[in-house]
């Protein structure tokens, strides 16, 4: 299996984790000590203050699904709680959506 195979094989296993599990009540600031850690290496803050309707995420459980991914991608292995501290943290600064 490549690379790319394996990473979207995580991450479908990671999304259905998401989807199994009650949602528990996430921590904005252990996400945003996470994003620091994790995701400035790769990409800034503002790309998550482009114009919305450029924006593939139009929902909190896009936002999840592609933290999700975007986490499938790295060497990190990221745990259930990880990703829905990213993705809480991520909605309280940036995305805003009803949950």
């Amino acid at each position: 299996m490549t690379e790319t195979g394996i990473a979207y094989s995580y991450a479908v296993a990671v999304l259905c984790a998401l989807i199994a599990l009650p949602v528990a009540a996430q921590d904005p600031r252990r996400g945003q000590e996470l994003y620091e850690l994790h995701c400035l290496t790769c990409h800034y803050e503002r790309i998550h203050n482009r114009d919305p309707s450029r924006s593939l995420v139009r929902s909190f459980t896009q936002l999840r699904v592609e933290v999700a991914n975007r986490a499938a991608l790295t060497e990190q292995r990221f745990t259930v709680e990880d990703l829905d501290d990213l993705a809480e943290y991520l909605n309280r600064t940036h995305y805003r959506f009803r949950k």
